[in-house]
This record gives structure tokens, sequence and C-alpha cells, in this order.
């Protein structure tokens, strides 16, 4: 484990949140289609369940990809305004099958709010711990999705939203057959 449980989890989900705008079409067009997210990736708290909530949540992801691709200090200025905005207070919580963890703003936040803090948070670990480069992009030339590299050796170059690497790896093994 690269970094806590928590932070693990909060890191994917925004991976997650950030790709559903680079699907064909926008994974998050309908309150269904949010819910179904939300319901996914385990969000807690209380929900309007309206079309301003979902326009709130669609309108987080171009920040939090902005954080994913910046240097480290552009990605604490906007992790900082994300949690200064929230009113981020941080506290230990333990809820549902969860054990301690930190939440940074209150059950009955705006699901937006509680999602961009709730990512803010989890990329201050990856700032502090000098792990930005394990916030990648998809190295598929077609593919413009983030990519959370936890792996050991820092080798993951691919996205989990298509098949970018099978791909790449059948269009390199015919590459490499086309010579032979």
């Amino acid at each position: 484990m690269v970094f806590t449980h928590d932070t693990e989890l909060a890191l994917a989900s925004a991976a997650a949140l950030i790709n559903t705008a680079e699907e064909t079409p926008d994974a998050l067009q309908t309150l269904q289609d949010l819910d179904a997210f939300v319901l996914a990736e385990q969000y807690s708290g209380t929900r309007t369940h309206d079309d301003a909530e979902l326009a709130a949540v669609r309108a987080l992801r171009p920040a939090l990809r902005e954080i994913w691709l910046a240097e480290e200090d552009a990605a604490v200025v906007l992790a900082n305004k994300i949690l200064r905005d929230a009113h981020a207070l941080p506290q230990l919580v333990k809820h549902d099958q969860w054990d301690w963890h930190l939440h940074a703003t209150t059950p009955d936040a705006p699901l937006a709010q509680r999602m961009g803090t709730e990512a803010a948070m989890a990329l201050v670990d990856v700032i502090r711990e000098k792990e930005l480069a394990r916030l990648k992009t998809c190295a598929a030339d077609d593919c413009n999705a983030v990519v959370l590299d936890l792996s050991k050796n820092r080798s993951r170059r691919f996205c989990d939203t298509g098949n970018c690497a099978n791909r790449a790896h059948v269009a390199a093994y015919r590459a490499r057959q086309k010579k032979s």
C-alpha cells in the first residue's frame, strides 16, 4: 500500500469521477447515472437528487483533472482552493463498514463539496509524499483518461475506462509480426 486505505480509495474515486467525462457518451448525464456512481463509489451523506447536484458534480471534474495534471506548486494552490471553498475541517469519523478515516466536511454538505473535499484531502497526501508522478494520463494515443498508478514500480500506463492496454499490446504484437 502506497498511501493509507482511505486515501487510495479517495484517489480511485477521484480518477473514476474525472474519467466519467472521458467516456462516450459522458457517463454522468442523468440523475440515475449520478446515483449509480455514488453507489458504486460508496459516498455517504445526504443527497438532494436534483439537477443542481448533478451539475455541481459534473463541474467538479475539470477542477480535479487540473490538479491531477498539475505540477506541485499549482496542485497545492488548486487543492487548497477546494478545501478553502468547502470550509474544510478535517475530523476522524467511523460509519457504515468503514473504520476510522478522515472527513473534512459534514455529512449534510452538498455532494459535490464532499466529493471535492475528499479528493483534495487525498491529493494533499500525494503532494506531501512527493508522489505526483503516480497521477498520470492514459498512454494510449486516443485516450485522455487519468490513471492512478499505485504499483510498486510505478509502471502502470493505461486507464481502466476501456481496453486501452489490450489495444496497445495487440498493436505492438502486430507491428512485431509485420517486421518478421
